[in-house]
């Protein structure tokens, strides 16, 4: 006798199991995958940027020099895609408008990757997620000096602990440099400040992030030729024995193209997870990365110096946390407010049109 799920043309329960069990097999493989990527990605534009810039065999001291052509090789990249159609990367075009709004969010982001790349050339790259550290207070400071948002006490105390790991960090840091730190505080400030600009431009691009990258790198690239100029750095080009070897310009095409795939990276993460994860993973990465370093630099390391790591990863960590679920609270009482509202509007009418008793 056929059963009542054969009866209603449904799989039976152990068809059903099986197929559950490859879907979730199969979505397991693809978070995995994603965040393998983003981890490799990640870590090896790390790795190739501090060989470039401070390798004892394969860097030239024109830091201005590399950041501008890399910004080039995404201009090229990007612009290959879109005619290419590939990863939904639009045509490359360019509205003169646009590109005029853009200046202000392109001159930050230029600064932030400039700092950025001078504090990887000046510290190790296992201090290198101390000295950068300070994003996240600065954006505290950006949400209520610019947004005017108050950021609640359990937030501050994580942004404590950011602090204090930072300046325990310096404290300890063997092969200390001012410049380093500075620099690093340097890229923290426009990191943040790039955060906050980005919002604000980001429908002149159609709320689309390849044109984004792109008008930001096209306007990199003749931001940072007076610097190039101005620096000396085309005399350092000139006369630099490594610039004339396949591996220098290989560094630095992979550079370029690690900037492109981060990118993508990033959001094929987020894709297949979530905001929240991606942030979890990117902490636990920038420890992996802090291990590694140590690993192939042999650059001596104190305890207190590797507790100071741990904890700016876990005041970051539990910042996200708890913004998180702070998030989550207000999108629930903005909800039911909401709800509330739409009730009392459905029983108003009722109370007005009900007939008067006698």
């Amino acid at each position: 006798m056929a059963t009542k799920t054969e009866l209603d043309g449904a799989p039976p329960p152990s068809a059903a199991s099986a197929a559950a069990a490859a879907s979730l097999a199969k979505d397991m493989s693809n978070i995995f995958w994603a965040v393998g990527f983003y981890w490799v990605i990640s870590i090896s534009m790390v790795f190739v940027n501090k060989t470039l810039l401070s390798s004892p065999t394969g860097k030239i001291d024109a830091p201005f020099f590399i950041t501008w052509y890399q910004c080039l090789v995404t201009v090229v990249v990007v612009y290959a895609m879109g005619q290419a159609g590939v990863a939904d990367v639009p045509k490359f075009e360019l509205r003169p408008q646009v590109v005029r709004q853009m200046v202000s969010l392109s001159v930050v982001f230029t600064c932030m990757i400039v700092f950025n790349n001078l504090c990887l050339k000046y510290v190790e790259v296992s201090f290198y997620q101390v000295a950068r550290s300070l994003t996240i207070v600065f954006n505290v400071i950006f949400d209520f000096v610019v947004l005017g948002q108050v950021t609640s006490l359990p937030a501050m105390g994580c942004c404590a602990l950011v602090v204090s790991g930072f300046l325990l960090g310096n404290d300890q840091e063997l092969r200390w440099s001012m410049q380093g730190v500075i620099f690093g505080v340097a890229s923290s400030f426009f990191v943040a400040m790039n955060s906050i600009m980005v919002k604000k431009k980001f429908r002149l691009v159609d709320n689309n992030s390849w044109k984004m990258t792109l008008y930001n790198n096209v306007n990199a690239t003749f931001l940072f030729l007076p610097l190039i100029v101005l620096s000396g750095e085309l005399n350092v080009v000139a006369t630099a024995p490594n610039v004339r070897t396949v591996q220098f310009w290989a560094l630095m095409t992979a550079g370029g193209f690690l900037g492109v795939a981060i990118s993508f990276a990033t959001a094929t993460q987020i894709n297949y997870t979530s905001p929240l994860t991606h942030n979890v993973s990117a902490t636990a990465k920038a420890a992996a990365q802090t291990v590694l370093a140590l690993g192939i630099y042999r650059n001596p390391i104190t305890v207190l110096g590797g507790v100071s790591v741990a904890v700016v990863l876990t005041g970051s960590l539990s910042y996200t946390l708890v913004r998180r679920a702070e998030m989550r609270s207000k999108a629930a009482a903005e909800e039911a407010e909401r709800v509330a509202a739409a009730a009392e509007d459905n029983v108003r009418p009722l109370v007005m049109n009900e007939a008067p008793r006698a």
